[in-house]
């Protein structure tokens, strides 16, 4: 089982080794809360997705197995958007569209198919805790990284950095961000190997 959360984690992290989900990956990690209201609301919805399709996985028949995998994604997806709605209306605001998009975001869609309708519901649930907090992890780093160096804050409180680098808060900070994190990435894994 620990085994199974470490790889979404570390070894099949899904921003940094998968390179999946990039789409809300580069647009909502301006702030660091935007990115840890993304990453657990994607966790959320992994895990009692995954949890619901290991579930079902021998009653639903095969030919109608992602149109069902969709909709119960979407179920969860609601519960996360209305309640981000209702009891966090700034995130929910930040997040915009973003969260309605989890039910085709393809970290989602990848892990119910090839996880979760082939393992037990507690391999399943901590496959989707993995990702989940992988994704979050890999959100986190790259919020970090862009609203201390794009606004001179972390969690909107002032760092003293006089002249932020505005660039690091608009698109291609995102790009940047997440290409130099890569590579450093890359350069670790490279020496490991050496080693």
């Amino acid at each position: 089982m620990l085994k199974t959360l470490k790889n979404g984690l570390i070894n099949e992290n899904p921003t940094f080794v998968q390179l999946l989900g990039m789409c809300p990956t580069l647009a909502v990690t301006t702030a660091l809360k935007n990115g840890i209201g993304m990453g657990l609301s994607v966790t959320f919805v992994l895990v009692l997705s995954n949890m619901i399709i290991s579930l079902l996985r021998k009653v639903i028949p095969q030919k109608i197995r992602i149109a069902a995998y969709v909709v119960i994604i979407a179920t969860f997806v609601t519960v996360v958007d209305l309640v981000l709605k209702a009891y966090i209306p700034s995130l929910s605001k930040s997040l915009g569209l973003f969260i309605p998009l989890i039910v085709v975001n393809c970290i989602i869609l990848a892990r119910a198919e090839a996880f979760a309708s082939k393992n037990s519901v507690l391999k399943s649930m901590m496959d989707g805790l993995g990702m989940g907090l992988g994704f979050t992890v890999a959100l986190s780093i790259i919020s970090a990284v862009r609203e201390i160096l794009g606004n001179g804050t972390i969690f909107d409180i002032p760092l003293g950095i006089s002249t932020p680098a505005i660039i690091m808060i608009l698109p291609p900070g995102g790009f940047l961000t997440l290409g130099l994190i890569l590579g450093i990435i890359n350069v670790i894994k490279a020496r490991k190997g050496e080693e």
